[in-house]
């Protein structure tokens, strides 16, 4: 099987590389024409183009972040449309979910902030594929080797780690080694539609902070205040703040089964074992 990857460099991107021998990457910058010719061959596109969410939002990165999110899914869609390519996977957030309401695919209200109208313009512009489609919405990915996690490390060993607020925030996670099996499972069994890409067991920011601390045998007794990530991310500490409680129902009613299940399985797999 072969693969075609736009946003080949990033955390996920990466390890798709490394599970995927046989790929293409697909450059923001290449035209439909470009694409169109790469795809020669290709079995799946998985489609992860999209700058960083979590940086300051200034009017202009605003536009990037559309950007390099909508324009870059139009441009691949109308190529994979065009080619012979069997099955396009494409990315999505729980951010498209509004804070406080347990969801899961099914959940009919949506947010109305700017990362849920992002979210959900993406998906748009992903579902006008006319090959089998599928959309993950990706949780909190947790890996050494970038996204959140390897953010958190440095101040969690320096024992500066805290809960956040109140830490009554819910987080919906996904360990990468789970989230590179989902890829795996809705490549065999074809699965078409949308799907959460998160852990059965979302946690709030105290039990999430407290379970990192175990793993990494430091203290957590210094909290975070919202105010400090405001004045650090301003509208993107939302992100980091949010309170998204999303469950995988629609991969668990398809019969896939997590590794990591819980937080302290995804942190003793990633930290204590290693």
């Amino acid at each position: 099987m072969k693969v075609a990857i736009s946003g080949a460099t990033g955390f996920v991107g990466s390890h798709l590389q490394k599970k995927y021998t046989d790929f293409m990457i697909i450059d923001r910058d290449d035209s439909v024409d470009i694409i169109y010719k790469k795809l020669e061959g290709v079995d799946v596109v998985i489609n992860l183009a999209g700058a960083p969410i979590i940086k300051r939002w200034s009017d202009p990165y605003k536009q990037v972040l559309v950007s390099s999110r909508l324009d870059s899914t139009k441009k691949i869609v109308q190529a994979v449309n065009q080619s012979d390519v069997k099955h396009f996977i494409s990315t999505s957030a729980i951010g498209i979910y509004p804070d406080n309401v347990r969801c899961d695919e099914t959940c009919s209200v949506l947010g109305n902030d700017f990362l849920a109208n992002l979210s959900s313009n993406w998906e748009a512009e992903a579902n006008a594929c006319t090959k089998a489609t599928t959309i993950l919405r990706f949780g909190v990915v947790l890996g050494l080797e970038g996204g959140a996690l390897k953010q958190m490390l440095t101040p969690f060993k320096m024992g500066v780690g805290g809960i956040i607020g109140d830490g009554k925030m819910v987080s919906s996670w996904i360990d990468i080694e789970d989230l590179m099996r989902i890829y795996d499972f809705v490549i065999e069994k074809q699965l078409e539609g949308t799907f959460n890409a998160t852990a059965p067991n979302p946690v709030s920011n105290h039990v999430f902070t407290k379970a990192l601390g175990k793993a990494l045998n430091r203290l957590t007794i210094l909290p975070l205040p919202i105010l400090a990530l405001k004045l650090m991310y301003g509208e993107a500490s939302t992100v980091l703040t949010g309170s998204k409680e999303v469950i995988p129902q629609a991969l668990l009613d398809a019969g896939f089964s997590f590794k990591y299940p819980t937080i302290d399985a995804s942190f003793t797999h990633l930290i204590e074992n290693k």
